[in-house]
């Protein structure tokens, strides 16, 4: 399974409707806070469509009904070849919203590949990889740390109401501190812009490192609450062993963004939304305790991306639309 902060790390040797009421729906008797709040969708999800064809790809994302995006890096650099204010004018010319942009926070060290084996036989029967995709012409990817303005820039020019993290390296202590010193100086360029940050997280954030902490623990910790938000990717937290619904309570109104991920019971299979163990209807009940304002679904790579996205959509549009 290829998720975000593998595929980045992997990479980074480029330096880097619903059941309806006559009266009430149920979304509005158990969530009235989100009953007009649209379904997003993070454009990882369609990786390789959005770096073939972003239009005719965003054409089909707005055919299944989604009207907020966040956006992804691409094999295209910029924002799948366009530049800020280009894409927004495409997404919302579709009848979409660009609602958040994902930046890496530092270039993960690179680390060797073995070949990928083409053969059945090899894979134990399995169906083969897909052939790897061509990054030798994909231009350097920005970040935080090096590019944080800059980014911040294209966050204004798109009309973001979010820049968010979407992985950084956390596996230790020095690694941690240096990425709560990069999240404190955007998310403070993000407030003179008018823009919300946040940070998005995988499982490893809830690993423990030197004297016992988490790196999700002390990113919470060790930054204003006020500029540094945080984006709940659900799989990932229930992955890592987390009740969301708890951290919503621990921390609330820090989760002003989520991604609707759902895993399934081997706590490692990414799936469509609705066919996994995340419980979505007890989490979106406490949405008022997290915050939320924006969500989006998200499937690592999906390998039938539009037909898993129309599954997630129609799903979520019982719950939460």
């Amino acid at each position: 399974m290829k998720n975000r902060r593998s595929f980045l790390r992997d990479t980074g040797a480029l330096t880097l409707a619903g059941l309806v009421l006559p009266q009430l729906t149920e979304a509005e008797t158990l969530f009235p806070s989100l009953a007009p709040r649209p379904i997003g969708l993070q454009l990882f999800t369609l990786f390789r469509p959005m770096s073939d064809d972003p239009k005719g790809t965003l054409e089909k994302v707005a055919a299944v009904g989604y009207k907020e995006v966040e956006s992804a890096f691409s094999l295209k650099g910029g924002y799948y070849g366009y530049k800020a204010k280009e894409f927004k004018s495409l997404v919302e010319g579709l009848g979409m919203t660009w609602r958040a942009h994902h930046a890496g926070g530092a270039p993960f060290r690179p680390r060797p590949t073995p070949p990928a084996s083409t053969t059945a036989a090899a894979t134990g029967g399995q169906t083969p990889p897909r052939p790897a995709m061509d990054f030798s012409k994909m231009p350097p990817m920005l970040n935080l740390r090096d590019n944080y303005q800059q980014l911040v820039d294209e966050a204004g020019e798109g009309g973001l109401t979010y820049l968010v993290c979407a992985s950084t390296p956390v596996s230790t202590l020095d690694e941690i501190q240096k990425s709560i010193e990069v999240f404190q100086k955007t998310g403070e360029a993000c407030k003179k812009a008018g823009i919300g940050f946040a940070y998005h997280n995988h499982a490893t954030e809830f690993d423990s490192v030197e004297g016992g902490k988490t790196p999700y623990d002390l990113i919470l910790s060790q930054t204003d609450k006020d500029l540094v938000k945080m984006e709940l990717d659900l799989a990932w937290a229930v992955k890592a062993g987390k009740d969301p619904v708890k951290l919503f309570e621990e921390h609330p109104g820090r989760f002003p963004l989520w991604h609707t991920k759902d895993i399934k019971a081997d706590l490692k299979t990414i799936t469509e939304v609705g066919n996994g163990v995340v419980d979505f209807k007890r989490a979106f009940a406490a949405a008022k305790t997290a915050g939320l304002k924006y969500f989006f679904v998200e499937q690592d790579m999906a390998a039938t991306p539009i037909e898993s996205i129309t599954t997630s959509y129609a799903y979520l549009k019982k719950v939460v639309s």
